[in-house]
Formats: structure tokens, C-alpha cells, sequence
């Protein structure tokens, strides 16, 4: 007898329906999972027989059992086919009736028959919406997660008997209702601007940072706040949209880094991987592809604290990913495109010690040393960071003082009009771009004309500073962006010599 249930599973960070076929024949038994399956889904197996045993079902061990996962060009992984490959062979040894037409199993099982939750069930539950399914039984911990997509019934199974007995209508699974006002939308703000003690300068380059989604390269002393500073600019970034945060949760469901209490990813990502992560760990990747940091900060932070520690093969894969907005990953399998976009922010000493020209204390590296450190650097990565910081050692008279700097609140708020400035400017050109970050070539011409004694002033810092066609265009959008914190028009002379205070440097300089 051959039945066929459907269940789903995860590609890089959206989902494909996966349909459990399942023969049973006399023979010499044998239980065969076909379909390319990881070595996850053929240790189902022994989990799914264990399971319907000690569930008080019969399992048919004299038969021969042959399990199709289909379409089989594709690789299958993960625990989350146990509970279809058990629903397949009860139902073709006739212990279990019922339409599987419009339903979607998934879950793992546990020996003793519990239904464990899974990974990526969001972007399995917006597929089977789009698809048409109208029920999905699921495990009872992934149900408050699956409720945020409206239109598709939620059947929350704790165990294998209590599904059964739900398919053979012998005791119903009550649907799960996500309650009203259920999904908490706060954002909590564990790091705030006005904890920042001194360094206006940098405040107001984070302020334009924010406003238009810029990279920041952050140089200074040990102690003089550069890593307070970075964790402060999620708190001043504008809030996420619906579609953001939908989206963002879809990556982080994927990931299994979901918020249990939360259930949605409100807050802007921030991440901060160490410098001793790999290619794979920061741009994704692997035998199975997964999201890298870069995915994880989509719509957020991607932090880079001592940033010339990192492995240089691992910042120059930055590069692409910088400038498309996409990390592209190709495999035998087929090619994955994860979402990128994200504002960098790094962070570096001016030498091995630290103290090179600080005030106060002496550098105690010599040049060939220095050199080598700045030069982990490259001058592409470089070129592609927006607004480049000194931050110098905060003064003692400003450390002891009590009076508190502008809250993020305050200066979100004017972030949020800059972004909604740039929103309609966008909008009305049918552009498929939200930020001043985005614009390429054709649009900075569009947007970012300059009268003739701006021109002036950015054909003199061209010849005196030597800056490349990036670095141009790049100052353009932050002129540009700074105009927007303004609500002016026009780019102004005073906005581009701002802009020119920010602009990338040469690292020999220190």
C-alpha cells in the first residue's frame, strides 16, 4: 500500500514542500529513507520505530518499508521528517484515517513518542499559506511562533497518540488562536546614548550613520569608548517595519536563535562575532547552507570590534556583501541568496598597544610592527566604510562630571524623519531603495546635484585628498543624508565640508 502526507523543510531561508511517500510491502523486513537524506533524517528511523512502539501503536516489522522523499534531487536535513515518515507508515498500515490533502507534518520525535520543536517553522508556515495548505500540525512549543502568519489552522500535538487520535477523530486537537495583543512589540533599549560620556563627535557621525544606513570605521585608544559607542546605534536606528520584523524573525527561525518570549525579533539585530571566526561563520555557508553573521545582522548591526584581528581572508569576503546587499553562495546543490543588508561598524586600536600618539602615554610598538597592523586593512575594505572616526581618550573633567548626554530617544527621533525624507524621495521615483546608502551611480547624479560652489569645493578635495570614484560618491550620499537631517532640498557647501570630515583616511597617516 503507498500513502503520501506532505511535509516541509528549509533551503537557505525559505522553504519547499517535501512529500513522504510510503510503501509497505511483504518481504524480508527493511526500512529504507530514500530522497537524499542527511544522516539526521536516516537516524529517523530508529527514533520513528522506538516511538510508535512505546506509543502503543503496532509498527509492521515484518514488512518492508520503503520511504520516498520527494522532489529526490534535493538534500533533506534535519529531525523535523519524523513525524510525517510516522504519520506515512501508520497510515499505510491502516492505524490511522484521515485527509492529508491540505496538511503539513512536522516535528521530531522522541523515544517515548513526545513531539519535539524544530527549526524554521515561520518561513515552512508563509510557504504553506502561499501553497494553499490550510492545516499545519506542528509541535506544542513551535505553535506561538506559527500563529504570527494569520490564515493557516495551527494544530499544537504534545505527543504521537494525541495526534492519532485527533486524525482518528477520537479526540480532537483544540486549534491554537494566537490571543489578541498577544505579540509584544517593545523594544528594549539596553544601551543608550546618553550613558555615553563625552565624544559629540562621534555621536553626531552615528546620528548621520543611522539616518541614511552608512558603515562607520571607529580608530582609537583602549578605553575610549568605541565599543559603547557601537552598541548604542541599534537604540538610535529607526524602528523595524512589519515586513522588517517578519522578515528578520524568518532569518533567526531559520537560524534557531528564536525568541522564546518574544516570538517576534523587534529590536534591531546587533551582532558582534568574535575575530576568530571563520569565512563560513561570518558570511554563511557550510555543506548545508546556513545564514551567516552578515544574514543575522540583516536590517541591523554587524559589529567588527578589533577589526585587525580578524583573519584577512574573512574581511575581504565582506566586500561583496557591502556593496549587493546580498551574500551569494553556490553548492553543488544549487545557489543560495541570503539577505545583507546591514550597516558595519568597526573598530580598531591605532597600533598593537594601542597608544600610538595618545596624549598621555607612550606606544611602546615599533614602526615595523605598526605597519604590518594597519596594513591587515585592505585599502578596497577600507574605501568601502563611509564615515571614518578618531576617537580620542575621554578627559577626566568629563568622567566625573554628572551632567548625562542627549538620550537615543531624541535623536531617533530625528533619524525616523531622515529616513521618511528619503522614503518619499524614493517612493516617487519608483525606486526599489529606502535609504541614501543604496543609491548607486545613476541615482547620486539624480539626487545628489551640487550648485557651482559646491562643485568648487569637491573638485579641490579631489585633487588635495586623492580620493577614489568610491570614496566621491560615497561622500555625495552623506552629504546627502546630512542635507536630509536638515530637511533641505538641496545639498549645501556646509553639508559636503561635513561630509569631507568623515571621509575614509590613510592609514600611514597614524
Amino acid at each position: 500500500m503507498i500513502t503520501e502526507v506532505f511535509t516541509a523543510t528549509t533551503f537557505g531561508v525559505d522553504a519547499y514542500i517535501v512529500r513522504v511517500e510510503t510503501h509497505i510491502d511483504n518481504g524480508l523486513h527493511n526500512f529504507s529513507v530514500v530522497g537524499l537524506p542527511d544522516s539526521a533524517v536516516k537516524e529517523s528511523r530508529d527514533r520513528v520505530m522506538a516511538a510508535i512502539k512505546n506509543t502503543g501503536l503496532f509498527f509492521p516489522f515484518v514488512k518492508r518499508i520503503t520511504i520516498n522523499l520527494s522532489p529526490a534531487d534535493i538534500k533533506k536535513e534535519g529531525s523535523g521528517f519524523d513525524l510525517p515518515i510516522a504519520i506515512g507508515i501508520l497510515a499505510a498500515a491502516e492505524q490511522v484515517k484521515g485527509d492529508f490533502e491540505k496538511s503539513i507534518f512536522i516535528g521530531e520525535l522522541a523515544l517515548n513518542g513526545k513531539i519535539r520543536k524544530v527549526n524554521g517553522v515561520l518561513p515552512i508556515i508563509l510557504m504553506a499559506k502561499e501553497k494553499g495548505f490550510s492545516r499545519i500540525f506542528l509541535p506544542k512549543s513551535n505553535a506561538k511562533e506559527a500563529s504570527l502568519v494569520e490564515g493557516v489552522k495551527i494544530y499544537p500535538a504534545e505527543t504521537l497518540i494525541d495526534l492519532i487520535f485527533h486524525l482518528n477523530n477520537e479526540k480532537l486537537i483544540r486549534e491554537y488562536k494566537r490571543p489578541k495583543n498577544s505579540v509584544d512589540f517593545s523594544e528594549e533599549i539596553n544601551f543608550d546614548m546618553a550613558d555615553v560620556v563625552g565624544q559629540e563627535f562621534a555621536k553626531r557621525a552615528l546620528e548621520i550613520a543611522a539616518s541614511g544606513a552608512h558603515n562607520v570605521f571607529m580608530i582609537g585608544p583602549p578605553g575610549a569608548g568605541k565599543t559603547l559607542l557601537a552598541r548604542t546605534i541599534p537604540s538610535i536606528m529607526p524602528k523595524m517595519s512589519e515586513d522588517e520584523i517578519l522578515e528578520v524573525t524568518k532569518i533567526y527561525s531559520v537560524s534557531g536563535i528564536y525568541n522564546k518570549d518574544k516570538s517576534v525579533q523587534t529590536a534591531r539585530p546587533f551582532r558582534s562575532p568574535h575575530h576568530t571566526a571563520s569565512n563560513i561563520a561570518l558570511v554563511g555557508g557550510g555543506q548545508y547552507p546556513r545564514p551567516g553573521e552578515v544574514t543575522l545582522a540583516h536590517h541591523g548591526v554587524l559589529f567588527l570590534d578589533e577589526i585587525a584581528e580578524f583573519s584577512k581572508s574573512v574581511l575581504e569576503a565582506l566586500r561583496q556583501p557591502l556593496e549587493d546587499r546580498v551574500i551569494t553562495i553556490s553548492r553543488a546543490a544549487g545557489t543560495l541568496q541570503f539577505p545583507a543588508y546591514f550597516t558595519l561598524v568597526a573598530a580598531m586600536n591605532p597600533c598593537p598597544c594601542g597608544y600610538l600618539n595618545h596624549p598621555t602615554k607612550n606606544c611602546t610598538c615599533s614602526p615595523s610592527q605598526i605597519i604590518r597592523y594597519q596594513k591587515k586593512i585592505s585599502g578596497p575594505l577600507l574605501d568601502r566604510m563611509d564615515l571614518y572616526l578618531d576617537i580620542p581618550p575621554v578627559k577626566y573633567d568629563k568622567l566625573l562630571g554628572k551632567k548625562s548626554g542627549e538620550p537615543s530617544l531624541n535623536i531617533r527621533n530625528r533619524v525616523e524623519k531622515a529616513r521618511i525624507v528619503q522614503a518619499l524621495r524614493f517612493s516617487n521615483s519608483n525606486l526599489n531603495i529606502k535609504t541614501n546608502s543604496q543609491m548607486g551611480n545613476k541615482e547620486i547624479k539624480i539626487f545628489c546635484a551640487l550648485d557651482s560652489e559646491s562643485e568648487n569645493l569637491m573638485k579641490s578635495a579631489l585633487e588635495r585628498l586623492n580620493l577614489s570614484a568610491r570614496s566621491f560618491y560615497r561622500i555625495l550620499k552623506i552629504a546627502r543624508t546630512i542635507a536630509d537631517l536638515e530637511s533641505t532640498e538641496n545639498i549645501k557647501t556646509n553639508h559636503l565640508a561635513e561630509a569631507l570630515q568623515y571621509r575614509p583616511k590613510d592609514m600611514s597617516a597614524y
